[in-house]
C-alpha cells in the first residue's frame, strides 16, 4: 500500500476516485489509480481502511450534491 493513496488532493487517489465516481453518477466501486498521469494502474482489491477512504470521498461528494450535468 502506497502512502500517496490517502492524499485527498492527488489525482487518482482513493478519495479522489470516490468523489469522481459520485460526480459522474457511477455506482460506488472502491479503487484507485487508472486515470493516466502518475496515478498508476487501476487497483480494485483493497483493505478495509482503503475502502473507507474511497467511501469518504464518495459520500462527501454525494452530500455536497456536485454532479456532472449531462445536458
Amino acid at each position: 500500500m502506497s502512502e500517496w493513496q490517502f492524499d485527498r488532493k492527488r489525482h487518482g487517489s482513493l478519495y479522489d476516485r470516490g468523489r469522481a465516481d459520485s460526480y459522474y453518477g457511477r455506482p460506488p466501486k472502491s479503487h484507485y489509480g487508472g486515470v493516466l498521469g502518475n496515478s498508476g494502474p487501476r487497483v480494485e482489491v483493497l483493505s478495509e481502511v482503503e475502502v473507507k477512504e474511497y467511501k469518504a470521498g464518495f459520500k462527501e461528494n454525494e452530500a455536497e450534491g456536485f454532479f456532472k450535468d449531462w445536458n
